[in-house]
């Protein structure tokens, strides 16, 4: 397993969006003091940079090796609330052809909540430091290219892969980006994104299979692997 390099900031970052990375100290000072005083300095000056790295880098192993059989170098991928991007710096590692969009928010709330965001208002993230986490772990800037969501300029293309690790539908609505993933969808683009209703998407895909269930999480949920679109956008 490959180790991830860090900042401070990146770090700091990666706290927010993956909270079990955060030791039994820091769960009990963001208990004591609150989200807001967590979210803008405890979450920065109290962290092991090293340790959270390490952590981080066996958490998107792991996330790699899910989905490594749907990888193939040279593919055209898009990528939904990825955070700093982890996973899909390794795989422009494992395949240096591969394109990858990503879509991303570019600001941190001020009392991150987890869960479920009916309005989809949450962020933790900076796209500059995303970028800088790609630069320092050698990806080139011509391998990617990050979109601010809030810009709503999305890239239009056809995608091979789409990616959404506990984010789409776990965390909004999937229907905050159904036509948008409709209409850059080809028949046999692979959507793979972690839901508690896995059922659901029966009605909206020709193809689904289930390729991990989240037992250990608090919703329970299962990541799907979906393919073709039954009512096709033209």
């Amino acid at each position: 397993m490959e180790k991830l390099k860090f900042t401070r900031d990146i770090a700091q970052l990666a706290v927010l969006q993956r909270i079990e990375l955060a030791n039994q100290f820091l769960m009990r000072i963001r208990k004591l003091f609150g989200r807001y005083l967590f979210s803008k300095i405890f979450s920065k000056y109290l962290i092991d940079t090293i340790k959270v790295s390490g952590k981080y880098s066996k958490l998107i192993n792991d996330e790699y090796e899910n989905i490594k059989g749907f990888l193939v170098d040279g593919q055209q991928i898009l990528s939904i609330g990825g955070g700093i991007g982890g996973l899909e710096l390794y795989i422009l590692k494992k395949f240096p052809n591969t394109k990858i969009d990503l879509i991303e928010k570019n600001y941190v709330s001020n009392k991150i909540k987890y869960g479920w965001d009916y309005k989809n208002n949450e962020a933790y993230n900076n796209l500059s430091t995303t970028k800088e986490f790609f630069n320092l772990n050698g990806i080139n800037d011509n391998q990617y290219k990050i979109y601010d969501f809030d810009k709503k300029n999305f890239p239009l293309k056809n995608y091979d892969l789409i990616i959404s690790l506990y984010s789409l539908d776990y965390h909004y609505d999937f229907n905050f980006y159904s036509s948008y993933l409709n209409s850059v969808s080809k028949e046999n683009t692979k959507i793979i994104f972690d839901t508690i209703r896995p059922d659901f998407f029966y009605n909206i895909f020709e193809r689904l299979s289930v390729i991990k269930e989240n037992k250990l999480t608090v919703h329970k949920s299962k990541r799907i692997k979906c393919e073709k679109f039954k009512l096709k956008h033209e």
